[in-house]
């Protein structure tokens, strides 16, 4: 249930749904399995499997869990280029002329056509957490596309939808170029790890390192000339360790040591539904501090004072 990465939207005027109302919304949007026509396509799915009874949404303590499923015919470019030469082969040798161009693309569609429903289907499930209270959601994936397409999903869905990228005050690049650069600019609670990427604003490549210290001379050095940090392994003691990344995607997730353990010795008495939604209830709670610690450091969201965050933090 562990989130590995998070990509942040901040819904404005998000729609007030009860969790009846948003399951059958979910509902009418539910995964079914891919026609002989279909390349791909995207519906809801349990978060839970089978072991839900097929419930679309859990909600605790303002938090809910909903999840897409992703499913794409996988169709390998040479198998269709390989039978279209074939085909193109055959007609050439017995019609004595060479095919053209515009046959070609209509025989490569034709193939298309008629080996997509033997194709390989690969499903992929993304879970989304919706933070009722804080007016976030998150995406569970290291693609933004995918991210995008989740949303989108959860857009039609819902009939509507205004949500836009996590941002704040200080953009991120600049945030992690100064923490590296002066290590007394970084506040109380950021511990920097020991990853790290650093672009230059020319064409003058990129620069990435793992295992090090990012206190050392040699990432001074590359600061000094005019590189910044782009990513950067970063943790809340406690709390979370990730690597933040100049779109304020978090990345290569880890929780703390001590939520983990709560976790594991929370009575669900051997109930694979319940261990879901205690794992998911504690990792939520994690992510919505977590996520308002960040936007304290980057001075606020864009889009809200500044004022916000440290009311949350202090709730």
């Amino acid at each position: 249930m562990w989130f590995k990465n998070l990509h942040l939207y901040r819904l404005h005027a998000a729609p007030e749904l009860d969790v009846s109302t948003l399951a059958d919304a979910l509902q009418a949007h539910a995964a079914k399995p891919l026609s002989n026509a279909d390349a791909r396509r995207m519906g809801w799915a349990a978060p839970a499997g089978r072991l839900g009874g097929g419930q679309l949404v859990h909600e605790i303590q303002g938090h809910r869990l909903i999840s897409a499923l992703r499913q794409e015919r996988m169709l390998p470019g040479s198998v269709v280029k390989e039978e279209v030469d074939d085909q193109v082969a055959d007609i050439e040798a017995r019609e004595g002329r060479k095919v053209t161009r515009k046959e070609k693309t209509a025989l490569k569609e034709q193939v298309t056509e008629a080996l997509m429903p033997r194709a390989f289907v690969r499903s992929q499930k993304i879970d989304l957490w919706w933070d009722t209270e804080s007016n976030l959601v998150g995406i569970n994936t290291g693609s933004r596309a995918r991210a995008e397409d989740v949303l989108d999903l959860l857009r039609e869905t819902l009939g509507s939808l205004k949500a836009t990228p996590l941002s704040s005050q200080t953009l991120p690049i600049r945030a992690m170029t100064t923490w590296l650069g002066d290590p007394a600019s970084r506040p109380a609670d950021l511990q920097v790890g020991d990853s790290v990427v650093l672009k230059a604003k020319g064409d003058d490549g990129v620069v990435r390192g793992r295992q090090l210290d990012l206190d050392s001379d040699e990432i001074h050095q590359h600061l000094e000339i005019g590189r910044q940090a782009s990513q950067v392994a970063l943790s809340i003691e406690g709390q979370l360790s990730f690597v933040m990344h100049d779109d304020l995607a978090l990345k290569s997730l880890r929780f703390g040591d001590a939520l983990i353990e709560e976790a594991d010795m929370s009575d669900d008495g051997d109930d694979a539904l319940a261990r879901l939604e205690t794992d998911f209830v504690i990792m939520a709670g994690s992510l919505r501090d977590s996520v308002a610690r960040i936007m304290e450091w980057l001075g606020g969201d864009a889009y809200a004072p500044p004022e916000a965050y440290k009311m949350a933090l202090t709730e």
